[in-house]
């Protein structure tokens, strides 16, 4: 399976046990709850929006980094991590689903 059809399996999976929802950000496959996005697929990567642990153990991992997609800001609580890390990727999405809910109250 490549990247893109396990970011697909993910979201078909998120999407069928919760309210969450396909959309776009920045032209980009991604997985929204209540309108704010999570979660999120660019080339060939999978993007999540962490904060406090789960972001800095994600951001040590061999590759991670900070998502840049329009080179020069990173986004602070937006981490990348390629597909050779794809073992991460459904858990990460269900962390930074869960993560989006508490903020959205």
């Amino acid at each position: 399976m490549g990247p893109q059809s396990l970011y697909q399996e993910i979201s078909d999976e998120l999407k069928v046990t919760d309210e969450v929802q396909s959309s776009k950000m920045f032209g980009m496959p991604c997985l929204k709850i209540r309108g704010k996005a999570f979660a999120g697929f660019y080339q060939e990567h999978m993007i999540f929006k962490l904060r406090g642990n789960p972001l800095t153990e994600t951001l040590a991992l061999e590759g991670a980094k900070l998502f840049d997609p329009m080179g020069g800001r990173p986004m602070k609580e937006w981490v990348q991590l390629s597909y050779g890390h794809a073992g991460n990727w459904l858990d990460l999405a269900k962390q930074a689903l869960v993560l989006q809910r508490e903020l959205n109250g």
